[in-house]
């Protein structure tokens, strides 16, 4: 799934095949952009902003937003038609980006506007704990699960490692806010949690790589809690799944 991590990583990735290069095609697949062509100009910079791509190429920046199950794969892929987006080529590398949830095509001396709206980055340079936990705090009565899955308080927590999150410092998903001890040390951890796992898409909060021990609770419902043995519970009738294991937290 998705999350800062590993925005940051296809980021990363985008960066090495493009960057530097010029393009030899650019397909937009999306109606409203369809007459772009920035074939002939030079792939400046990719960035990543919380959960947010920007591949500035020329005049333009190319925003995306992965969503739920987007991707962008660099190299020749197999994938039905019918789910590219956007395909951009150079003389020696292809990105292709499939199923994005967002995809535009902005001025690039005012695409930051798309994310204005967006707290501190966990994974960027504006990163500030102590205004995430500001943020975080602002509203006490909020359930802990939907502050930590605001992009408004901190950019780039999405449902795993809320669900995580909420284990480790023993909270339900929808304890409120003020149950909190320590704020400060909830936005360090996310933000501990994401930078380690920057580099790589096999994500782990548990520090534990092995296939099936990586994650505390998210995804393993009716399984046993890797601290005490009570079988993990679940939520899916929400509009994002829950998890937890119902001794561990309160």
């Amino acid at each position: 799934m998705p999350e800062g991590d590993t925005v940051f990583h296809t980021a990363t990735a985008l960066r090495d095949a493009l960057v530097g290069k010029t393009l030899t095609r650019c397909d937009i697949r999306v109606p409203r952009y369809a007459t772009v062509d920035l074939t002939g100009q030079v792939v400046d910079e990719v960035l990543s902003r919380g959960k947010h791509l920007f591949i500035r190429v020329g005049p333009a920046s190319i925003h995306s937003h992965l969503k739920m199950e987007g991707s962008w794969r660099i190299g020749w892929t197999k994938v039905a038609p019918h789910r590219i987006r956007a395909v951009l080529e150079t003389a020696d590398s292809r990105a292709t980006g499939i199923d994005l949830g967002v995809l535009e095509v902005l001025d690039r001396d005012t695409d930051m506007a798309a994310v204005e709206h967006l707290g501190p980055d966990l994974l960027g340079p504006d990163w500030e704990p102590r205004t995430a936990a500001t943020n975080l705090t602002a509203d006490p009565d909020r359930p802990l699960a939907q502050a930590l899955l605001d992009q408004r308080v901190m950019a780039g927590v999405g449902n795993v490692y809320c669900n995580e999150l909420c284990f480790v410092f023993g909270r339900l998903p929808t304890s409120p806010v003020n149950t909190l001890t320590d704020p400060l040390r909830v936005v360090q951890r996310a933000r501990d949690m994401l930078w380690l796992n920057r580099s790589r898409w096999n994500r782990t909060t548990t520090g534990d790589t092995r296939s099936g021990r990586q994650l505390w609770v998210y995804g393993r419902a009716g399984e046993p809690c890797r601290r005490c043995g009570t079988l993990i519970e679940t939520d899916a009738g929400s509009e994002r799944v829950t998890y937890w294991c119902p001794s561990c937290q309160t």
